[in-house]
């Protein structure tokens, strides 16, 4: 079953009977015939095909929705068993929100990857909530997300402190002190569903805040660089300007006594880990700066 499982998802995802015969190193027949065994244990057509096209029906989106799920959980399996008797090798499916996947990670797999060469881990960058999701799903063995979200049947565990400030281009009044304009300023933000957007929304209510004024961006380069332009300000973490702000192309609007810090967490599902992950979240815990 799990062979046909495998077939039934190359195709879907390539969206043709050969690419998929090419990229499993089968013939297109062999991949048909297992397609039409899939369809006879179950019971049903899963694809609706004619000369040009092929679209999955209701019963194929069903059971690829959770072939994907069985087949991450048997390859983590298959995983978990290998490393018994090898060196820490293996796969990680690792999702990450913006500014810790854009910003921060890199350095952590770095690190690994010196140190354990091994290891290969694949990388989905998403907002907080898509994580959340994938990770439910079983299509992420790890996810890093940013800020407060409810996660259904997920273990979640804070690992660091994020700060967050209000960013300017240099020569903007709000720099030099001018504040009382910040309601009236255009603020740049994020999407629904991203940890800095929620982070965003927080930092007005304590401000006391009511922007009528606002660009929806779904990237923080994006962000930066319309910042930079003087097209307005934006909240964002610390981590995601360190350069701008040695270059001098970004700059913190300094509000006296106000703070504003957020928790990156760690969120799971399985409650088992292969070398290759334990490895992962042990480096993660310690790259704090």
């Amino acid at each position: 079953m799990d062979q046909q499982l495998k077939v039934f998802v190359s195709v879907v995802e390539n969206k043709n009977f050969s690419k998929a015969a090419n990229d499993l190193h089968m013939t297109q027949p062999a991949v048909s015939q297992y397609i039409k065994n899939l369809e006879q244990k179950l019971g049903t057509r899963l694809l609706e095909r004619d000369n040009r096209t092929m679209s999955l029906n209701r019963a194929g989106e069903i059971v690829y929705h959770h072939a994907k799920e069985l087949l991450n959980v048997y390859s983590k399996m298959t995983d978990l068993i290998d490393e018994l008797t090898n060196q820490t090798s293996g796969k990680i499916s690792i999702g990450a929100s913006y500014t810790y996947g854009e910003y921060v990670l890199p350095h952590v797999l770095a690190h690994i990857h010196q140190k354990y060469p091994l290891i290969s881990p694949t990388v989905t960058i998403g907002n907080s909530k898509e994580i959340g999701d994938l990770v439910y799903s079983h299509q992420l063995d790890v996810g890093i997300i940013e800020g407060d979200h409810p996660l259904k049947e997920l273990s979640v565990t804070n690992f660091t402190e994020d700060e967050m400030v209000i960013v300017s281009e240099p020569n903007h009044p709000l720099v030099t002190g001018e504040l009382n304009t910040l309601s009236s300023e255009t603020w740049i933000v994020r999407e629904s569903g991203s940890g800095t957007r929620e982070a965003t929304e927080n930092m007005w209510h304590q401000l006391d805040l009511s922007p009528s004024n606002k660009m929806e961006f779904g990237s923080t380069q994006l962000i930066k660089e319309s910042v930079e332009a003087g097209i307005g300000i934006s909240f964002l973490s610390r981590w995601a300007i360190r350069k701008e702000l040695k270059l001098g192309t970004l700059a913190v609007v300094e509000l006296p006594g106000f703070l504003y810090k957020r928790m990156f967490s760690i969120v799971m599902r399985s409650p088992f880990q292969t070398k290759a992950l334990e490895v992962f979240l042990q480096r993660v815990k310690n790259h704090t700066n």
